[in-house]
């Protein structure tokens, strides 16, 4: 079986330079044969040619890089394009799809944990989401903006060159009171290194929320106009497994439709290897990892990305759950 393509899912609010950042991508020197669905009608399409009336219309670029313009649902695009690439009509090797300005990150996610084929071909490697760093504070008063970074496995910072350092600074405070989990890069016209777009495997199942961990402190935010915001979660005392599993399903019950992101690695009772788990809203996934080495510090931690979370409720819960 062959291995399965990633996908790259690119969000951010309107204007805020996805489609320049998605023609570096595809004109870059990279070697590698993109595949674009560009999920939208817009004023600057990739290509003049992209846009007809047909409701799914291909194009291959001179690199091998491959664009698809859809105008039916998402499923039905991934489906077309195995099609093609299993009768070998086309060869790519990644997927990025563009979303829409106003569009919600989060039903593009669920449709690759959603049917089995698709798990099988495809696999969610991360999402990127673009901040106009010159617009922000107005874009951030809409929610779907806020969901738009609450969703991220990185934030990419465009625009940074039309304001002043202080306000990248205090954008750059907020945004991670949104997200802990995403690390901020700065793009320029466009321009960033693949590497840092590529090969996230922000939806593995592994032991990594470093980035959450390694920020530094945060400047305690006056009363803060989002919705959306990260809660952080840590236990020294090592967990009981079925409080926990109680407190996860009481959390998902009460809050499954607030919960954005999710990621936990977590010091089971009696366990000698760390429990990691992860989930978009209500659909999630959890296994045993490495053990925890003998002179390690064997430390609960639990992040949580929501929309207008019970902060105090959760952290009265989740104590509870220490053996």
């Amino acid at each position: 079986m062959s291995q399965p393509i990633p996908v790259t899912v690119l969000s951010g609010f309107l204007g805020a330079g996805k489609t320049t950042l998605l023609r570096h991508m595809l004109q870059a020197e990279h070697g590698l044969r993109l595949a674009v669905i560009e999920n939208e009608f817009s004023d600057t399409p990739i290509d003049g040619q992209l846009l007809g009336r047909e409701p799914v219309q291909v194009l291959t670029l001179a690199n091998g890089c491959v664009c698809c313009s859809i105008h039916v649902e998402l499923e039905k695009a991934l489906y077309l394009l195995l099609d093609k690439l299993d009768s070998g009509e086309l060869a790519f090797d990644r997927l990025v799809i563009e979303c829409t300005g106003l569009a919600d990150p989060a039903p593009v996610a669920q449709t690759f944990f959603a049917g089995d084929e698709l798990c099988e071909r495809y696999v969610l490697d991360g999402i990127l989401t673009l901040v106009d760093a010159a617009n922000a504070e107005r874009h951030l008063q809409e929610s779907i903006a806020q969901a738009q970074v609450g969703f991220a496995d990185r934030i990419l910072l465009s625009k940074t060159d039309l304001v002043d350092a202080v306000r990248v600074e205090a954008l750059g405070q907020r945004l991670q009171r949104i997200n802990r989990r995403a690390p901020l890069r700065v793009v320029e016209h466009g321009r960033i290194d693949l590497a840092e777009l590529l090969d996230i495997r922000g939806f593995n199942l592994n032991a990594d929320i470093a980035p959450a961990l390694s920020l530094r402190p945060l400047a305690p935010a006056a009363a803060t106009p989002d919705r959306i915001a990260t809660l952080v979660l840590k236990s020294e005392q090592p967990l009981d497994l079925d409080k926990l599993s109680a407190f996860m399903q009481w959390l998902l019950e009460q809050h499954g439709n607030a919960l954005l992101r999710y990621k936990g690695v977590l010091s089971i009772a009696g366990e000698a290897r760390r429990m990691v788990f992860q989930g978009v809203l209500r659909l999630y996934g959890f296994d045993f990892d490495s053990e925890w080495a003998t002179d390690e510090v064997r430390e609960s931690v639990l992040v949580l990305i929501g929309d207008n979370l019970p902060e105090a409720e959760i952290r009265q819960g989740f104590a509870e759950v220490a053996a």
